[in-house]
């Protein structure tokens, strides 16, 4: 090993996990999530996302994932997964700090949060969508 290795805040600093076994820290910056889907880190190439969020309210939209799988990590407090397969809504509970679920590729999901949450994400982004909850 050469070169010194660096430590990073996971709310303040995400990661690229490459396909080609590459991990690229991405600085959190107000215009992040702009600069992801503009194509700003296209460099990067395929991979998944590993991101971080403290969470204070209920998620104010769905999201779906077509390109993969994406593991959710509970570090603290309880988030209420809510997911809609084929025309119907179901509940997963997170609880307690370590629990994960897997949400399944192409679902459409959203996030109830009673008392706050931090969670780990790891995403396969290409293709995201989004829409309002209504």
């Amino acid at each position: 090993m050469s070169g010194k290795v660096d430590t990073y805040n996971a709310v303040e600093t995400y990661v690229h996990l490459g396909t080609n076994g590459s991990a690229v820290p991405l600085q959190v910056t107000s215009t992040f999530w702009e600069d992801l889907t503009s194509g700003t880190f296209s460099s990067l190439g395929p991979g998944r996302l590993v991101s971080t969020y403290d969470f204070k309210e209920d998620w104010s939209g769905w999201e779906k994932h077509p390109a993969g799988e994406e593991l959710v990590i509970l570090l603290t407090g309880a988030m209420d997964f809510v997911l809609s397969v084929d025309g119907r809504e179901e509940s997963v509970s997170l609880t307690s700090p370590g629990q994960y679920l897997i949400v399944p590729r192409d679902v459409w999901h959203t996030a109830n949060v009673p008392q706050g949450a931090l969670a780990l994400f790891v995403t396969e982004g290409e293709g995201t969508e989004h829409r309002p909850r209504v």
